[in-house]
């Protein structure tokens, strides 16, 4: 199989500043719709990536509101990432939307949602989610998979007919986006790219090359 021979001329839409709102929200938001419109399957799906000790690592959460200022996601606060983002609170994050050959990147300051943010959609979340934030110490080592489903079954019986609360090392997280691409696939790799930059809390827009 030769992969170097895969490749896709992109050629459904275009992109220009004059077409783009001033803020990159609310641009993030209109091109969201579309992609859920379109049916893009998990248009939410974001890659999430951190750094420690000048190491990227990366991994797919879902965007879960835009709220507080930025992209918002929940998680194990002591999960590999939580740490990561504790030690260094620049982040970046990527979306990409196939069905509409589109891509949007994101660098940003993640620091913690309000409380009351995280407390709503814990409790939004279905019931075996909510188990599952207290099954689970994420990212550690555990000896088994019968060992994660024993915890599951375990808080299950300690939850039955209780509301479930959300675990203090459990919840939201705010990425304030300081640098924003929208990225629109165009024919022969020519494609459309519009930065946001952020300059004393003013946002300055420009084109760049392909």
């Amino acid at each position: 199989m030769d992969i170097s021979k895969i490749r896709t001329d992109y050629t459904k839409k275009t992109l220009d500043i004059a077409d783009v709102q001033s803020e990159p929200l609310v641009q993030f938001e209109l091109w969201l719709k579309e992609a859920i419109g379109a049916e893009v399957h998990e248009p939410t799906a974001m890659v999430l990536s951190t750094v420690h000790n000048n190491i990227p690592s990366s991994r797919v959460v879902l965007l879960k509101d835009l709220k507080e200022g930025g992209f918002v996601f929940f998680t194990n606060y002591e999960s590999r990432k939580g740490l990561e983002m504790l030690e260094n609170s620049h982040v970046a994050l990527n979306f990409f939307w196939p069905e509409l050959e589109r891509q949007v990147r994101v660098i940003g300051i993640v620091k913690k949602s309000s409380k009351e943010l995280s407390d709503i959609y814990f409790q939004s979340r279905p019931e075996n989610s909510r188990v599952g934030a207290w099954s689970s110490p994420q990212s550690k080592g555990i000896p088994n998979r019968e060992w994660l489903e024993d915890q599951e079954q375990a808080y299950s019986q300690k939850f039955m007919g209780k509301d479930i609360p959300r675990p203090e090392y459990w919840g939201g997280y705010v990425v304030e986006p300081q640098q924003v691409e929208f990225w629109q696939g165009r024919a022969s790799r020519l494609h459309d790219r519009i930065q946001y930059t952020k300059i004393n809390d003013i946002w300055s827009l420009e084109r760049l090359a392909p």
